[in-house]
């Protein structure tokens, strides 16, 4: 029997309530690419410091499509007749934008390996030599590749939309060159992104940090799409109403980066975590999921899939992963011994450098925990202001005052052994001391 395309399946969202999905969405929620989601945590072994932190990427990407969707509509009641005319949308087309959107952002994350971004730094090296590969790299390739069937293929996509594999992985990937396409990339991706907008208020749910949240809400009342200039086509920003929400999202994002995703314990963890992760993987990396022709490598792909937090686990349990293996069991992390302040200026990286050097061989870990906030040079989001009758468009910085003066973060951490902590406390305060800083 072919699938009804009006029928509608819900899950429950202790977040945003419930979650729709249509016929199509369900049977790539069902497939076990997608499923493989619920085997990796969100937020890696942060639930040794805040226990409810057990969420995985499996409801974090139902999350991201549900606000996806919620934008995009109310991009099309408020900013409709500013993308059909500029853009060329025809009104029938709606729904194939709002459908590949829809599935942009349910699939943004099914490349994450173990852990989530614990595990980054084992991606190989792109072959074209900048850099190493991204989780981003691998949805991409899953995409084209493990999904392709289910996506280019099903009769309710073939009839109502005909969007093919690439198109999705393509505005993923920021590659497309189709102008319809590209503009909603944004709301995937961005300063106002889907993406981070539900997993700040998910990740503080289950931490329990109540000052991760904003007005989700006021944000979604309030974007539109700015109209295009000379040198430029539309995109997207918010009108003035939502200058405090965005506000708010930005502090968000501060206060769970400080809190909890830079906390000096999780970072701890995550360090075993990699290096256990190194020690069991072949070659101490992941295989690349693109060849050097740009063409995806389905081996390294369906290879890639069999990693997830439950394999790590289980190699853990049976005593693998070396010594950072052993202490990840054992909860035996290594422990900071000094810090910076999140913005450190000269004097205090001159003391970070003093005190490294007095530790010499009993500092084991050098974190570095870098980060903007808010990216001004041509990223700085729009505001279109509702206090003029011709289109007045100014960046966000220029209204708030809180987020042109933000300093990013480049807090640096020294980390030692647990059985050496108390020497390297005293040999730390000897250092302060000589500096003027010690009792």
């Amino acid at each position: 029997m072919p699938a009804d395309p009006n029928r509608q399946y819900e899950f429950r969202c202790p977040v945003h309530g419930f979650i729709q999905l249509n016929a199509w969405e369900k049977e790539i929620v069902n497939h076990p690419v997608f499923q493989r989601l619920r085997r990796i945590r969100q937020l890696a072994w942060t639930d040794y410091i805040y226990p409810g932190a057990m969420h995985t990427r499996f409801e974090h990407s139902l999350g991201v499509m549900h606000v996806a969707t919620r934008l995009f509509d109310a991009i099309r009641e408020r900013s409709g007749k500013v993308l059909e005319n500029e853009l060329s949308y025809r009104s029938d087309a709606w729904g194939r934008y709002r459908q590949i959107v829809r599935l942009a952002a349910l699939l943004h994350d099914v490349g994450h390996g173990p852990f989530s971004h614990a595990g980054e730094d084992l991606m190989p090296e792109r072959a074209d030599g900048k850099g190493k590969h991204n989780h981003e790299d691998y949805s991409a390739a899953i995409i084209r590749s493990a999904l392709k069937d289910l996506i280019n293929n099903h009769e309710l996509n073939v009839v109502n939309w005909r969007i093919q594999a690439d198109e999705i992985a393509a505005l993923l990937e920021g590659k497309t060159e189709a102008a319809q396409t590209i503009f909603w990339r944004d709301l995937v991706t961005g300063q106002l992104d889907a993406d981070r907008m539900d997993y700040l208020l998910r990740d503080a749910l289950h931490t329990g940090v109540s000052s991760g949240g904003f007005d989700l809400d006021r944000l979604v009342g309030t974007i539109v799409a700015i109209p295009g200039e000379a040198d430029r086509g539309p995109r997207l920003g918010i009108n003035e109403g939502g200058v405090h929400a965005a506000e708010s999202l930005v502090l968000a994002r501060y206060f769970m980066f400080t809190q909890v995703y830079f906390h000096r314990v999780r970072i701890a963890y995550d360090h075993h975590l990699q290096r256990a992760m190194t020690d069991m993987l072949p070659d101490g990396a992941f295989p690349a999921p693109i060849n050097a022709d740009g063409s995806v490598n389905e081996q390294s792909v369906t290879d890639y899939l069999q990693w997830d937090d439950w394999r790590v686990l289980g190699i853990l349990q049976q005593g693998g992963g070396g010594d950072h293996g052993k202490r990840l069991s054992e909860r035996n992390h290594y422990r900071e011994v000094f810090h910076t302040v999140e913005s450190p200026g000269a004097e205090q990286i001159a003391e970070y450098g003093d005190v490294k050097k007095a530790l010499g061989g009993l500092a084991v870990h050098e974190a570095i925990a870098g980060k903007t906030w808010y990216k001004l040079e041509g990223k700085d989001v729009p505001v279109l202001s509702t206090s003029r009758t011709e289109v007045d468009v100014k960046p966000l910085s220029h209204y708030s005052t809180l987020v042109r003066n933000l300093e990013p973060i480049a807090q640096r951490r020294l980390y030692v052994d647990k059985e050496k902590k108390a020497e390297a406390d005293s040999i730390r305060d000897g250092v302060l001391k000589k500096r003027g800083k010690g009792p």
